[in-house]
């Protein structure tokens, strides 16, 4: 049975031309009005409804709200992106941007094509009509001079006018939803759209329904408000990614609407539909060299943004050298010990205008490496995560970004994917970030192992340790357990790594000695003035904000001590 369609008209309108880009044979049946649409949808004397809801230029469609309201039954399962190159057509070739007297066009192209009109004709009276073409007839046949036309550079070809300015309003883009009665089965890259009831006043009341999306890694992609027309109470838009069916997002919903809002049937589901995307994306495909866990935590995430990925190293049938053709960006993500060595063996097999990521522990030595071994017009760039596979986010994790002086705009696509999951991105140079590094991962780990080993050496007990530690020095001993209770080969590799990070453990271990002679001879005075040349260094808002912090842990490891 064909697939029938109830639109906007006229039978030329945008609106049927998004109806065609979406069932190029279904029967189309044009409406005057939303309300006739939607009333014949809900019906069912169609099988699906199109209706307008976003202009890049104009913005959302004012009548967004009405739709959800007649809308009592189906659900919004897909969207169509229109292009509109709207030009000015006049119908004699000596005509200009001077003669103008009338501007003949759609009511939302005028709105559409205000940045232009203002600047060149913003004095010339308009005329509105419901369709252009059969002003364009008369007004041709009557022989009318200084009248121009707005409409698709299409039409204004199609009825022989003389176009004299293309493309006034530039990156014109509509966006159409499509309802219907069935809700779509999950593709892997969804968006669901939400609307509440209008809503009771309470502080912070829309605060906490973002957050609720924000504490369980949701993306929300657009948000709109409005008051209620009848009681004048918010009511408030949201389109969320993942689909309906999903676990997480089924349960912010419930929670929202029973915990936050506390109002029963304040959340109305419109649909899920695979996710549009109205920014440019310049990437389509990313190749991992490495399958271990954290490839693995990347790739799923990127996946969730409509990239499509490939996996491949020692345990993939898929080959490097094969999978590097096809992709746009190839991610090296590999154990710090062999990364310069994948890089020499890979590097020189990426094409021209792809992008290399590195993500690795060290900076200095594999960034030169890449830059090295791969052509000059292939991006580099390497992002050091500070949080391992085990984490459910990486919002408000820490991220470092070395870009270089090849890093382009695939790498500020791939930097801007961080920026998007909530990851709090540092910019470092190479070496700033492997001699910072040294403090944040390579002494730590370092003074763990030794401390264990100190331990082993004396004989002292796990036993023997917990009970003499004081809150202080508890600190040391956890990060020692940490280090000690995950996988060895992972504090290996950051001790092995080279370059700016091992000065700070060589300039540790100096300081070390020096400070156990001066405790060994009984320097008091020298070592209080040491001390209190380092808090200057470190300097007091540094130190009352690491005390608060202090205060906090110490409060929670107190109670279980």
């Amino acid at each position: 049975m064909m697939l029938s369609v109830a639109t906007l008209g006229p039978r030329n309108s945008l609106a049927c031309q998004a109806a065609r880009q979406y069932a190029d044979d279904a029967v189309i049946r044009v409406h005057s009005s939303f309300r006739n649409i939607i009333s014949a949808f809900v019906n069912q004397d169609v099988d699906c409804a199109i209706l307008p809801v976003y202009n890049t230029r104009e913005g959302e469609n004012k009548q967004y709200f009405r739709i959800f309201e007649l809308l009592s039954s189906g659900y919004w399962v897909d969207n169509v992106i229109v292009y509109s190159d709207l030009s000015l057509g006049t119908l004699w070739p000596e005509e200009s941007l001077e003669t103008i007297e009338l501007l003949v066009g759609c009511r939302e192209v005028f709105k559409q094509c205000s940045e232009f009109l203002d600047q060149h004709l913003s004095g010339v009276d308009q005329m509105a009509v419901t369709e252009v073409a059969p002003v364009m007839t008369r007004m041709l046949q009557e022989g009318k001079r200084g009248v121009a036309f707005i409409d698709t550079i299409e039409k204004l070809q199609q009825h022989n006018l003389y176009v004299l300015e293309r493309e006034v309003a530039p990156h014109n883009r509509t966006r159409f939803a499509v309802f219907s009665h069935e809700l779509p089965k999950p593709s892997g890259y969804d968006a669901t759209t939400l609307v509440t009831e209008p809503l009771d006043d309470r502080v912070g009341l829309l605060v906490d329904i973002l957050g609720e999306f924000s504490r369980r890694g949701i993306n929300i992609l657009d948000m709109r408000s409005e008051n209620d027309l009848k009681s004048q109470k918010l009511r408030v838009y949201l389109e969320a990614e993942g689909h309906i069916s999903t676990e997480v997002l089924a349960k912010a919903i419930t929670h929202i609407e029973q915990q936050v809002i506390q109002q029963p049937g304040a959340i109305q589901v419109l649909g899920s539909f695979p996710r549009i995307d109205m920014r440019t994306k310049r990437i389509k495909a990313i190749g991992f060299i490495g399958t271990g866990a954290m490839s693995d935590w990347f790739a799923r995430r990127l996946e969730s943004e409509g990239y499509k990925v490939f996996m491949s190293g020692r345990s993939t049938s898929l080959r490097p050298e094969e999978m590097i053709r096809h992709v746009d960006v190839v991610v090296i993500c590999v154990p710090i010990s062999v990364t310069v060595e994948t890089i020499a063996q890979y590097g020189p097999l990426i094409g021209a205008n792809k992008a290399l990521l590195l993500l690795a522990g060290e900076s200095e030595g594999t960034v030169n490496a890449a830059l090295e071994s791969t052509n000059s017009k292939v991006e580099v760039m390497l992002i050091h995560n500070l949080w391992g596979p085990q984490a459910a986010s990486m919002k408000d994790k820490n991220a470092i970004v070395v870009r270089t002086r090849r890093s382009g705009l695939l790498c500020s696509e791939l930097e801007a994917f961080l920026y998007k999951h909530g990851a709090d991105i540092y910019r470092d140079t190479p070496a700033q970030h492997d001699l910072l590094m040294g403090v944040g991962q390579k002494l730590p780990t370092a003074i763990s192992v030794a401390l264990a080993q100190a331990l082993q050496e004396n004989g002292i007990t796990s036993e023997e340790i917990a009970s003499h530690c004081t809150l202080t020095s508890l600190y040391p001993m956890l990060a020692m357990a940490r280090v000690h209770s995950q996988n060895p080969r992972t504090y290996a590799e950051i001790l092995s790594t080279s370059g700016q990070g091992r000065k700070i453990v060589v300039d540790f271990l100096r300081s070390l000695q020096r400070i156990m002679e001066l405790a060994d001879g009984a320097c008091i005075e020298e070592l209080c003035q040491l001390i209190h040349d380092n808090a200057v260094h470190l300097s007091d808002g540094f130190l009352r904000e690491r005390m608060k912090q202090a205060k906090a842990v110490d409060e929670v490891l107190g109670k279980m001590i």
